[in-house]
């Protein structure tokens, strides 16, 4: 491949990808998680860092990746800090095929052609060396099991895994609960992939199209009748209302 070191958005794909499907667990919410993952790289890198919930660029120097330049340069063209929670629900068309692409480029994965009902032409992608994503696993799992605190890469990919739903892929059933848990609560040793997971839950929540509301005035009433807007749980994804579609994953 050239590296020593693969990224967060490949590792976090590599975790999605079901080997005897060849496709990817959570389709939608990993687009997202896939914002996000960027998003955490190019603060490993020294080059963004967290603003409170903004992002800002402070080095705009490229990073040699070509995908993860893509999303500095567009940061960097925002000029003032950016919330992640509005970055990561922005278009984000294609970009889990890019990095699928970019997987079989590096020799990750390979392609396989097929159809669907015998007519609409399919690919799946079977993973290369499942040593690699075998070794991805075994670091959630030590972290989980162990509960040491982990390294900030692994922190910011459990942190990841969660938000985008991948908990009951990896640990499933009744069994898997207790590790499910934990996985949850890798969150908060990595404050860069804190701020990401809970603003790719904030976006499946539909937290990124409503601005919050200030406080109303002292002793201005609420309309009788007037219900307060329950606000989403933090950690879990809200499910969209019976009759409503669902805005916030762009494809």
């Amino acid at each position: 491949m050239g590296r020593s070191r693969r990224t967060i958005p490949e590792e976090l794909l590599l975790l999605a990808l079901d080997p005897t499907t060849g496709t990817t667990a959570q389709p939608q919410s990993l687009d997202l998680g896939l914002a996000g993952a960027q998003l955490v790289e190019l603060a490993l890198a020294g080059r963004i860092a967290p603003d409170g919930d903004r992002i800002a660029v402070v080095v705009p120097r490229p990073t040699g990746d070509p995908t993860l330049d893509c999303a500095l340069e567009l940061l960097r063209r925002r000029g003032a800090p950016v919330r992640a929670v509005n970055w990561i629900g922005g278009p984000r068309l294609g970009l889990r095929q890019t990095y699928l692409s970019h997987l079989e480029r590096c020799g990750m994965v390979h392609a396989v052609a097929g159809q669907m009902c015998g007519v609409l032409p399919t690919t799946r992608y079977q993973a290369t060396d499942n040593e690699i994503s075998r070794e991805i696993r075994a670091r959630l799992d030590s972290a989980i099991r162990t509960g040491v605190p982990p390294d900030p890469r692994t922190a910011a990919l459990a942190a990841l895994a969660h938000a985008v739903g991948l908990g009951k892929h990896l640990y499933p059933g009744n069994e898997g609960r207790s590790s499910r848990s934990r996985l949850r609560d890798l969150i908060r040793h990595d404050p860069m992939g804190g701020l990401v997971a809970h603003a790719v839950m904030d976006v499946q929540n539909g937290v990124a199209a409503q601005p919050r509301r200030s406080p109303a005035p002292a002793g201005r009433q609420a309309a009788p009748g007037a219900r307060p807007a329950p606000e989403p749980a933090r950690g879990v994804p809200m499910q969209p209302r019976r009759g409503s579609m669902a805005r916030a994953v762009a494809h």
